[in-house]
């Protein structure tokens, strides 16, 4: 088994255990819950405006946040990691989490532009060549009016709600931690 296969399909349950000692390393405050919690709204927006657009196994997605990146969702999850990293206010959990999103995820969008290029062609190479695997690009020419808009039934059916859920889940267990060490 190749890295290319094993970050993609081990992904979720290593980040349960990077959860868990992150978690145990943590030392957050309540300005740095706040400030970690403003970069992670950051990340759920970008998100949110992608799953928007995204028809997973349907089509290859080129409009909205694709058309400046590849892989918006990943590049908005980027922000969450960065606002849990501050969020937690420890060089050990940060560094850890943020080593392991890089890690992890440069593996995934790799294999996932692979099956992108096998399934789609000749059409996912055209695509590729003219937009960056993750940092977005600014200036983007404009989209032809036949591009798919953004709808918020798309959101659901991308069930994106859960990252936002999950998100708000970690800093009501940052604020625990910090009250229970308080005692």
């Amino acid at each position: 088994m190749t890295a290319l296969d094993f970050f993609p399909r081990w992904r979720v349950r290593l980040g349960y255990v990077v959860a868990v000692v992150t978690l145990f390393l943590a030392r957050p405050t309540p300005r740095s819950i706040a400030v970690g919690g403003l970069v992670g709204i950051i990340g759920l927006c970008i998100r949110a405006y992608a799953a928007g657009y995204l028809h997973k196994q349907e089509v290859l997605t080129t409009t909205g946040p694709y058309a400046r990146t590849r892989n918006p969702l990943y590049f908005g999850s980027s922000f969450l990691a960065l606002g849990a990293a501050l969020a937690m206010y420890s060089l050990w959990a940060a560094g850890l989490l943020l080593v392991y999103f890089a890690l992890v995820y440069t593996f995934v969008m790799r294999r996932e532009a692979m099956e992108l290029r096998h399934k789609h062609g000749d059409t996912f190479t055209a695509y590729a060549s003219g937009v960056p695997l993750f940092f977005p690009k600014l200036l983007v020419a404009p989209q032809s009016a036949n591009g798919s808009a953004f709808s918020w039934a798309q959101y659901k059916k991308n069930h994106e709600y859960q990252a936002a859920l999950g998100f708000i889940l970690l800093l009501a267990g940052l604020v625990l931690l910090w009250w229970l060490r308080l005692r």
